[in-house]
Order: structure tokens, then C-alpha cells, then sequence
């Protein structure tokens, strides 16, 4: 009784499991690139310019794949969707594994970033579907998952280097991962999901509409000063962290999969959403994001413990929001314009994270790591502060 009782919830959770798993590795191969970043300048000659463009060329292309694949997700059932983004995806990540010269990278660069921009989004949609009562809990779990797969990625990377096999076999072990989970999504998923409405959706202008209303498009602002920090962030955090904080390449690298591994604070945050409310939790985890930066942007050259604890609540707060805004989102957009409306806002907070690696590349060449890094934080402390601003006047 116990075991088909066990098996039962196993089956409930399959589209949560299959999401999370594939958002998994999603997450592991766009940011399988940043640790390689200095590599790839050994390597091929390139500047950090030019690797911030070809990182915001990826995550723009995310970006853009944001709002298209909610609209569509809306017409023909989230399934069709996500396993077509996934194998796109894997086939990315194979191309790069079998031929690693540089355009090839770059333009797998790319076709990920279309391959996994139709997943977020549709995913949240279909969880929201399935999970009514549990959504904050279930994008918790979602996220929690996807940030591993960045943290997973920085230790592979590491290992990899340091092994026989090199770098591509990072990149084929996750295409060939990526083909396995797309037909099981495909197999599992559809019994699952509602049935699709070839007229559902709404208009380009109702989705417009919806920016009219004052404080979403306040979170908006929100999302898009939080996106620009983050994504800036992440690219070149390994490289900050040895050209202005002083450490080893080797530490470096450990401190990036820390501040993946501190997203298992996402479950806590999701479930203090469901409990305490979106802009109590958003407000904490934004600010002790704040907090993270502006103290790494301050310590400048300092020993691994303080880095590392500055990285970590950067981390805790960044990761922390991100279920919580997923559900804020949820719960204030109208259900016939869900999956176009949250792909419309998530196409413009990618599209400001997407732009973040170029600036900062090209920053970080003329006046170095730090002031660049400055700037982030300041986006991070303002995204802070408009939240405090629509807890009290709610």
C-alpha cells in the first residue's frame, strides 16, 4: 500500500520532476560558458568584448523567445512547446561538443539561447495548471533545480579541464541528457496539461493593455534592474573574482557553483510566498541580494571567506526572488492572457539581462572589473528599493 501509495505521488509529480529536470540543463549549459570564458581567451585570442557580446547574443535570443512561446504555449498545449525547445537545445549542445572551434560555439551559443527561451515560461504556465494550490512550492522546486544545473556546470567545467577529455564532453554528455528527458516529456506530459484552445489567447493589444496598470508595470521595472544585475553577474563572476578579488581560478570556479548551490533557498522562499505573501518575501530576498554585491564591489581583494560570504547572499537573495516574482506574476495576470503576458514580461527582463554581458565586458575592458561591478549594484539596490515602495503603498 505504502509503495503504490509512494508511486502515486512519483506519477503526480511528473510534470514538475520532468520540468525541473530539464530546466536542469537548460541552466547547465547557458552557464557552462562563463567559467570557460577565460579558456576560450587563451584559446582563440578573443576579448572579454567580444565574449560578453556573443553571451548577450545568446540571452537575447532567450529573451526574445519569451513572449512567442507563452502565446503559442497558450494555442497549442505546453508540451509541443517545451520538448521542441528541448531538442533544440541538445542538438546546440552536441554541435559544440563535436566541432569545438569558435564560430561553432558561438552560433551554438545562440541556438541555445532560442532552445531554452520557450522552456521558462511555458513551464511556470503549465506548473501553475497542474499544482493550482502548491504553484509557489512547485516553481520553488523548478528554480532550485535550474540553479543547480549552474552550479553543476562551473564543477564540471572545472573537472573536465583538468581531465583527459576536455571541454566538449561536458557539452555531449548534456545534448545526449537533453534528447533522453524531450522524449519522456513528450511520453509523460500531455495526459497532464490541459487540453489546448486553438482560440485561446489574447490580442497583441490586450497584452499590451496589460503594462497600463501602474504597479505592474512598477514590477516590471523591478524585474528589469534585477535582470541586468544578475545576468552581468553571472557571466563574469569567475572572471571578477580572480582579476579583482585575487583568487585562484580553481577558488574561483568553487565560489560560482556557491552561488548556484545557495539556490535551495528557493523551496523556502516559494513556500514563504504561499504563506506570507510575494512583496514581504520579495523585498527580503532583494535586499539581502543588495547586500551581496555592494559588499563584493567594496572588499575589493579580500580573503575567500569574505568573498565567498558576499557571493553566497548575492546569491540567496537573487535565487530567493525568483519563484516568488514567478508567482507574483501568476497571480495578478488574467487567466486568458497568462502565457502571453508572462512570456511579454519575461521577454523584457531577459532582454535587459541579455544586454548586461556586453556592458559589462566592454566596462570591465576600459575601466575594470569593479567598476562595472559597481554598476550592477546600484540596479540590484534600486530593484530593492521600488519593491519596499509597492509593499507600503499596497
Amino acid at each position: 500500500m505504502n509503495l503504490r501509495g509512494g508511486l502515486a505521488r512519483v506519477g503526480r509529480a511528473d510534470a514538475l520532476l520532468l520540468s525541473a529536470t530539464l530546466w536542469f540543463v537548460a541552466k547547465f549549459l547557458r552557464y557552462a560558458f562563463p567559467p570557460l570564458f577565460p579558456t576560450f581567451r587563451a584559446s582563440f585570442g578573443v576579448s572579454n568584448t567580444v565574449l560578453g557580446a556573443a553571451f548577450t547574443a545568446m540571452m537575447l535570443v532567450y529573451a526574445v523567445m519569451q513572449f512567442p512561446s507563452g502565446a503559442l504555449a497558450d494555442r497549442i498545449g505546453a508540451t509541443k512547446v517545451v520538448a521542441g525547445g528541448a531538442l533544440l537545445t541538445a542538438a546546440a549542445a552536441l554541435a559544440i561538443g563535436v566541432v569545438p572551434a569558435f564560430p561553432v560555439i558561438v552560433v551554438g551559443m545562440v541556438l541555445v539561447g532560442l532552445g531554452t527561451g520557450v522552456h521558462k515560461t511555458v513551464s511556470m504556465g503549465l506548473l501553475a495548471a497542474v499544482y493550482p494550490d502548491r504553484t509557489g512550492r512547485a516553481l520553488g522546486a523548478m528554480d532550485t533545480l535550474g540553479a543547480l544545473g549552474g552550479a553543476g556546470a562551473s564543477a564540471a567545467i572545472v573537472a573536465v579541464l583538468a581531465s583527459p577529455y576536455g571541454w566538449p564532453t561536458a557539452f555531449l554528455a548534456a545534448g545526449a541528457t537533453g534528447v533522453l528527458l524531450a522524449a519522456l516529456f513528450l511520453r509523460r506530459i500531455p495526459r497532464r496539461e490541459p487540453d489546448p484552445d486553438p482560440d485561446a489567447g489574447a490580442s497583441l493589444g490586450a497584452y499590451g493593455a496589460l503594462f497600463a496598470d501602474r504597479r505592474l508595470a512598477a514590477f516590471v521595472c523591478i524585474t528589469l534592474l534585477f535582470s541586468f544585475a544578475y545576468n552581468g553577474a553571472v557571466a563574469f563572476f569567475p572572471s571578477y573574482l580572480t582579476a579583482a578579488g585575487g583568487l585562484s581560478e580553481a577558488t574561483a570556479g568553487g565560489l560560482f557553483s556557491a552561488l548556484f548551490l545557495a539556490s535551495l533557498v528557493q523551496t523556502l522562499t516559494g513556500e514563504a510566498a504561499d504563506r506570507v505573501g510575494t512583496l514581504p518575501t520579495l523585498v527580503a530576498a532583494l535586499s539581502l541580494a543588495a547586500v551581496g554585491i555592494v559588499a563584493l564591489v567594496a572588499l575589493g581583494e579580500a580573503s575567500p571567506l569574505a568573498l565567498g560570504a558576499a557571493v553566497v547572499a548575492f546569491g540567496l537573495g537573487g535565487h530567493g526572488h525568483r519563484p516568488v516574482r514567478g508567482a507574483y506574476l501568476m497571480a495578478e495576470l488574467p487567466e486568458e492572457a497568462a502565457g502571453g503576458g508572462l512570456g511579454a514580461v519575461r521577454t523584457l527582463l531577459m532582454g535587459a539581462g541579455a544586454l548586461s554581458p556586453a556592458v559589462v565586458g566592454a566596462v570591465s575592458d576600459i575601466a575594470g572589473f569593479r567598476v562595472a561591478f559597481g554598476l550592477l549594484a546600484v540596479a540590484v539596490t534600486g530593484a530593492a528599493a521600488i519593491t519596499l515602495g509597492l509593499l507600503v503603498t499596497r
